[in-house]
C-alpha cells in the first residue's frame, strides 16, 4: 500500500480502485448499521463515502461486515497446508487467522514454523502466527524438537509473529520455571500478548497466572470459570471446534458490559465441520440463532480480537483498514454471499472464485519407527487399571477404574465393556517407546485405528481390540510416513496419507474429508460410535488437558501434572 495515495484517493484527489455502492454497513464500533458505500484503494479502505472510482458494483442493499478473525487456530488440525485452509475458509469470510504452529513445530522444531511462515506468504487469507510456547508441552513426552527461549528469538521480527501462543504449561507458570517466564518476558518486551491454555485453572493458581502476563484463555468449558477469568482481567476465547465445543455453554456470559474482552476462536476443526458448518461464520450464526445481537456476534469476530492482538488496519469496515469486506445476502441467517480480502474478490456464493496458486512447499516428515518389533503386550500386574474416559464433545476426560480383563497372564481390550486399549509410540528416535493405557466410550467391537496426529508431540496413537490390528494400524502410519489408517482382521481397510509432517495434506480440503469419510464409515462398521473418532483420538495424548491422559512415557495424571502407573 502507498500511504500517499490512499491519503488522496481517501479526499478525492485521485481514482479509488473500486467502490461498493449500496450497502448496508455494519459499523463495529457504535454497534449502527446505515446504507453508504466503501471506497477501496490499494487494498485498503479509503472511505465509507461515495468517491470517484475506476470501477462500481451495486450491493443492492446487501449488509457488509469486516472480514471475520479466528483468534486461535492450529491449521494443521484441517489436515490441509495453509493454501488449502485458505480455501476453504474463505468463502465462509474468515480473512484473517492468527494460528499457532505448535502442531508442526512439536515434529520439525523451528523448520515447522519457518515452512508455515513460508506457505502462507502472499496468500488472500492473512496468515499471522502466535509462537509457539511449548514445545514440547510437557517433559512427560518424546516430542521431535525442543524450543527454548532463546530458540524463538529470530523470529520476534517477522511482521506476521503477533503474540505468544497458548501457555499450556500453567504448572512452569506457577513454578516460575527460569525458561517459561523468558519466553512471556520476549513477548511482553515486544509488546506482543500471551494467550493462555488452562483448564480449570482458578483463585490463587489463576491469580499467579494472570501475574505472570498471561492474557486469554480459550479452554474454559463452564460458566462460573469463564465468569472468574473475566474478572481478574483475562480476554476469553469462546472454542466451538471439532473436538472441543464451548459456544453453547459459554453464551451466557456475554453481556453489555463484558462483550469487549470476548471473541471466537475454532482452536481444531476437521475438514468435515469445515465444509458442512462452515468456519468463524457458523459460531457467529450460532449465537445469533441462540439470541445475540446480530451485531455483536458480528464484533466478537471482528473488533474484539483486532483489538486484543494490536491489528490496528484489521477488524472494521473503517478508512484505513484492510479493505476485509464479507457481503451477507441475510443478516439474521448469517448468509455469506461475497468475499473481498485486501481489496480482492476472492470468493462468491460459498466457493473461491479467486485463481490463485495452491501449490505449496513439502516439509520433510519424522519416521523412524519399525513397528513389526512392538510389543503391545501388558502383563497383569494387578487387578484394577485406570481407564481414560472419554466426554462427548470436550477434549477433557475422566478419569475411572475397571476390573482387569485377563487372558494368558496379560490385560487386554473387552469390548463388551467398551475397554480397549490405547497406545502411544514414539515416532522420532527409532527406540519406538510405547505407552500403554485403556479408554472407555469410543465402541469398537473389533479393529484398531492409528493415527500421527497425536497434540502436541503427535507421535503414533492406536486404540483397538486385538494387538495384531493395533499393530497392523501402527505400521501402516509408518509406512506413510504419517497419516491414518484403520485395521481388522490383520490388514489395513483404509487410509489417509499426510506427507507433511505427519500432520497435513497437500490435497485440498474436500478430498481430505473424503478420505476420512471413508475412514470414519469403516470405524462405524467395526463398532464405532463417535461422529469424529480421529479427531477424539489425536486428544487422547495432550497432558495438559485433565484428567486421564497417555503419551509414550506412560499414563498421565493431569490434575497432578505426573506420571502414574496403570495399575492402580
Amino acid at each position: 500500500m502507498s500511504l500517499k495515495s490512499l491519503i488522496q484517493a481517501a479526499q478525492g484527489q485521485i481514482d479509488c480502485d473500486l467502490l461498493l455502492t449500496h450497502a448496508r454497513i455494519i459499523n463495529v464500533f457504535d454497534g449502527r448499521i446505515y446504507e453508504g458505500c466503501i471506497a477501496i484503494h490499494g487494498g485498503y479502505i479509503a472511505a465509507l463515502e461515495r468517491r470517484p472510482a475506476r470501477r462500481e458494483i451495486d450491493l443492492g442493499g446487501r449488509w457488509a461486515a469486516p472480514g471475520f478473525i479466528d483468534a486461535h487456530v492450529h491449521i494443521e488440525s484441517a489436515m490441509s497446508v495453509p493454501a488449502q485452509f485458505a480455501r476453504a475458509v474463505l468463502p465462509h469470510g474468515t480473512t484473517t487467522v492468527v494460528a499457532d504452529p505448535h502442531e508442526i513445530a512439536n515434529v520439525l522444531g523451528t523448520a515447522g514454523i519457518d515452512y508455515m511462515l513460508a506457505a502462507s506468504e502472499g496468500l488472500p487469507l492473512q496468515c499471522l502466527f502466535a509462537l509457539s510456547s511449548c514445545v514440547p508441552a510437557t517433559a512427560m513426552e518424546t516430542a521431535g524438537a525442543r524450543l527454548g527461549a532463546a530458540d524463538l528469538e529470530r523470529f520476534w521480527s517477522h511482521p506476521r509473529i503477533v503474540a505468544l501462543a497458548e501457555m499450556m504449561n500453567f504448572p512452569g507458570v506457577l513454578a516460575a520455571d527460569t525458561e517459561v517466564l523468558a519466553k512471556i518476558a520476549a513477548a511482553e518486551t515486544r509488546g506482543k500478548p500471551v494467550d493462555g491454555h488452562a483448564p480449570g485453572l482458578g483463585g490463587a493458581g489463576l491469580a499467579a497466572y494472570i501475574a505472570a502476563g498471561v492474557g486469554s484463555d480459550h479452554e474454559c468449558t463452564r460458566p462460573e470459570e469463564a465468569l472468574e477469568k473475566l474478572a481478574a482481567g483475562m480476554r476469553i476465547m469462546i472454542r466451538e471446534g471439532t473436538g472441543a465445543k464451548n459456544l453453547d455453554a459459554l453464551l451466557p456470559i456475554v453481556n453489555d458490559d463484558n462483550w469487549p474482552r470476548i471473541m471466537w476462536c475454532t482452536d481444531d476443526r476437521h475438514p468435515h465441520d469445515l465444509i458442512a458448518e462452515g468456519h468463524i461464520d457458523a459460531l457467529v450464526r450460532r449465537a445469533i440463532a441462540a439470541g445475540m445481537d446480530p451485531v455483536r456476534a458480528i464484533r466478537l469476530a471482528t473488533l474484539t480480537p483486532a483489538t486484543y492482538f494490536g491489528l490496528r488496519r484489521c477488524g472494521a469496515l473503517a478508512p484505513g483498514r484492510r479493505a476485509d469486506v464479507v457481503i451477507l445476502d441475510d443478516l439474521e441467517q448469517l448468509a455469506v454471499g461475497q468475499v473481498w480480502a485486501g481489496g480482492q474478490q476472492v470468493a462468491a456464493g460459498g466457493a473461491m472464485i479467486l485463481e490463485d496458486d495452491t501449490s505449496s512447499p513439502v516439509a520433510p516428515t519424522v519416521m523412524r519407527l519399525d513397528a513389526s518389533s512392538l510389543n503391545l503386550a501388558v502383563p497383569a500386574n494387578g487387578g484394577q487399571v485406570r481407564v481414560i474416559e472419554l466426554v462427548p464433545g470436550q477434549v477433557v476426560t475422566g478419569s475411572g477404574q475397571a476390573t482387569a480383563s485377563v487372558r494368558d497372564g496379560l490385560a487386554v481390550a473387552d469390548p463388551s465393556r467398551d475397554l480397549l486399549k490405547l497406545a502411544v509410540v514414539e515416532r522420532y528416535s527409532g527406540r519406538g517407546q510405547t505407552g500403554i493405557g485403556f479408554v472407555r466410550g469410543f465402541g469398537l467391537k473389533r479393529g484398531a485405528l492409528a493415527s500421527s496426529v497425536a497434540h502436541d508431540s503427535h507421535n503414533i496413537i492406536a486404540v483397538g481390540v486385538e494387538d495384531e490390528d493395533l499393530r497392523t494400524a501402527i505400521a501402516a502410519v509408518a509406512e506413510m510416513g504419517g497419516g491414518l489408517a484403520v485395521a481388522a482382521n490383520g490388514r489395513v481397510h483404509s487410509r489417509l496419507p499426510l506427507p507433511v509432517a505427519g500432520l497435513m495434506s497437500l490435497e485440498p480440503v474436500e478430498t481430505v474429508r473424503d478420505r476420512l469419510d471413508r475412514l470414519n464409515a469403516v470405524v462405524r462398521t467395526l463398532g464405532g460410535r463417535l461422529s469424529d473418532p480421529f479427531m477424539t483420538l489425536s486428544f487422547l495424548a495432550l497432558p495438559v488437558i485433565p484428567e486421564l491422559k497417555l503419551t509414550d512415557q506412560g499414563l498421565v495424571d493431569v490434575v497432578r501434572f505426573a506420571l502414574v502407573p496403570l495399575f492402580v
